[in-house]
């Protein structure tokens, strides 16, 4: 096998990008902090929420308010007022397991951590993988109304959620119920006499520098820390963690950063609680896109007359994975419409509006798809398959603009490891590039 043309493909099909970002975006705020470093590396000003704002045509910028959510803008040198925007949006929270408050448990010589789910897990997928921890610790300040915050990745695979050997669970083949509270517990090392009482607390302290009285609180979810790797006949598939919804992160700061159109403003917006179901300050179904987007054209000196008006004009992409036919499990699927790994991305329909469908803003994306040779297809769901839902369609309610969900078709959704083909991610980008242009 060739492997300079496989990094050569991997490079042109931005799966090296991608890759990278996997391995830094370890938690929802982790992957808002590599986005926006990514995006200030290409010119973009931080903003800081809560603030005036003094924006000029021209300029790009980013802003990421509560740590776990970001929103960049690109504002067109000849922007006017009723141009209107292009938005995409993504999230960057992934399905898991979130670690309790006094976690440490301690029974017959192992310690395990207390654990909760957090969205619809693939329980199985997440055994005998090496695991870690990441999120957000808040730390004793001075100011009782500010304290200190700061963001922990312990990177080592410090934890793992061990399988019953088939000897003891000898029908485990047909089916097995795996309870959260009892059996998806990470195993984190032995009990003794040296063992801290609060070993998770010790570990933060010193990964932070700090004493592990001054922890007051945090926001920790286990991560799979197993690297990203090409699987297949000529690299075909792609196989990593956090491909939901990791995939559409990068296609869309690809798309933003390469972006240079002249009218009107380009919008990315990365939420956080969508595996959840986006009711938080921070996820889709809140005011915060539409605040931010009122507050930048007052910062530019424009009404809010205008800005209704402008929001006639605008498009939103809603971008996150869709499901990919699996070839032993085809009766799940729709008869007719069959995404498949490597044809490109998907449309995603449903009448149901789990997944934002509108029939003018579908033929604007399939246009830009013919025009540029961009590769697409439709996905909607198995009449009889409730299916999935994505932030489409509650953004949209709350944001009154034509939306269409699109993503990169993947298999294994909501497992520790998915699959794609590693042709859609350059079709996505190259997609979400000509939107933005």
């Amino acid at each position: 096998m060739d492997t300079s043309k496989n990094k050569s493909d991997s490079s042109a099909s931005g799966i090296d990008r991608l890759a990278a970002l996997i391995q830094e975006a370890t938690s929802p705020y982790h992957t808002v902090l590599a986005a926006k470093n990514r995006l200030m590396a290409a010119g973009f000003e931080s903003l800081t929420a809560g603030v005036p704002w003094a924006l000029t045509s021209g300029k790009k910028y980013v802003v990421s308010p509560y740590g776990s959510c970001l929103v960049a803008f690109s504002v067109g040198a000849d922007a006017q007022a009723r141009d209107g925007f292009r938005i995409g949006a993504a999230h960057g929270d992934f399905p898991g397991f979130r670690i309790k408050p006094r976690p440490q448990m301690e029974k017959d010589g192992y310690i395990r951590l207390n654990a909760e789910g957090y969205g619809g897990v693939n329980h199985m997928s997440w055994l005998d993988r090496p695991l870690s921890l990441a999120g957000k610790v808040v730390l004793r300040s001075d100011d009782l109304f500010a304290p200190r915050v700061q963001l922990a990745d312990l990177k080592q695979p410090l934890l793992t959620i061990p399988n019953v050997a088939v000897h003891l669970q000898r029908d485990m083949n047909k089916g097995m119920e795996l309870k959260k509270q009892t059996q998806m517990l990470p195993l984190i090392g032995l009990s003794g006499e040296e063992t801290s009482a609060d070993l998770l607390s010790r570990l933060l302290a010193e990964h932070l520098s700090c004493e592990p009285e001054d922890i007051l609180d945090y926001e920790l979810n286990l991560y799979n820390t197993e690297a990203g790797s090409p699987v297949g006949m000529d690299s075909a598939f792609y196989q990593s963690p956090r491909l939901d919804d990791l995939t559409s992160v990068q296609a869309l700061l690809d798309g933003l950063m390469s972006a240079d159109r002249a009218h009107g403003i380009n919008v990315l917006a990365i939420f956080d609680h969508e595996e959840v179901g986006s009711r938080t300050k921070q996820g889709a179904d809140s005011t915060l896109l539409t605040r931010i987007l009122e507050k930048i054209y007052r910062s530019l000196g424009w009404s809010g007359g205008e800005y209704s008006d402008a929001l006639t004009a605008s498009l939103m992409m809603s971008v996150d994975v869709a499901h990919a036919l699996h070839p032993a499990y085809e009766s799940h699927y729709d008869p007719v419409n069959k995404n498949i790994m490597g044809k490109g991305f998907s449309i995603k329909q449903a009448c149901s509006q789990s997944y934002a469908t509108d029939s003018e803003a579908i033929a604007i994306v399939q246009q830009i798809c013919d025009a540029k040779k961009i590769p697409y297809q439709k996905f909607v769901n198995h009449s009889d398959e409730r299916g999935g839902g994505t932030l489409g369609s509650i953004a949209a309610a709350l944001l009154p603009v034509r939306c269409v969900d699109i993503g990169v078709p993947i298999l294994a959704m909501h497992s520790a490891r998915e699959t794609m083909g590693t042709a859609d991610q350059k079709a996505l980008t190259d997609y979400l590039t000509a939107f933005y242009s």
